[in-house]
C-alpha cells in the first residue's frame, strides 16, 4: 500500500498541502479564489479561511499553477503583494487564454473555476 504523499491533515501543513492539491487541479486557461479553495479544503472537514489559503499559496511547492489564483474580484494578488515579478502572472494566464477586463481584472464569469473538496491523500487517482 502507498503512504499518503499528504502531511498528517490536522496540522497547518495538512491544511497548506491540501490547498496545493486543489489548485494542481485547476484546468489550464482557468482560475479559482483563495475563498474557493478555503471552502473546498472546508468542506472535506479541515476549516481554513481564505486568508489562510493565501498563506498556503506563499509555500507553493515547485510545478504547482499558482498563477491560476487570484483574489475574489479577479484580481492578481500575487503580484500586489510583490510575490511574483509584475506582469508574469498576467503573461502565463493570458497565455493560457485566460481574458482581462480594462481595469487588468480576469474575466471571472468566463473563467472561474469552482473546486471540489480537497482530495483526502494528494495521490495521483486522487487528483481529478
Amino acid at each position: 500500500m502507498d503512504p499518503p504523499l499528504l502531511p498528517e491533515p490536522d496540522g497547518v501543513q495538512g491544511k497548506f498541502a491540501r490547498v496545493h492539491a486543489v489548485v494542481r487541479r485547476i484546468p489550464s486557461g482557468r482560475v479559482t479564489t483563495y475563498g474557493r479553495l478555503a471552502r473546498a479544503v472546508t468542506a472535506d472537514g479541515y476549516p481554513l479561511s481564505a486568508r489562510a489559503a493565501g498563506w498556503a499559496m506563499r509555500q507553493c511547492p515547485p510545478g504547482t499553477p499558482w498563477h491560476r489564483v487570484v483574489n475574489a474580484r479577479g484580481e492578481l494578488s500575487a503580484e500586489q503583494r510583490g510575490l511574483a515579478p509584475r506582469g508574469l502572472q498576467r503573461m502565463l494566464l493570458e497565455g493560457e487564454s485566460v481574458g482581462f477586463d480594462a481595469r487588468g481584472q480576469v474575466h471571472l464569469e468566463r473563467h472561474v473555476w469552482e473546486p471540489g473538496p480537497a482530495p483526502a491523500n494528494g495521490r495521483k487517482e486522487d487528483i481529478r
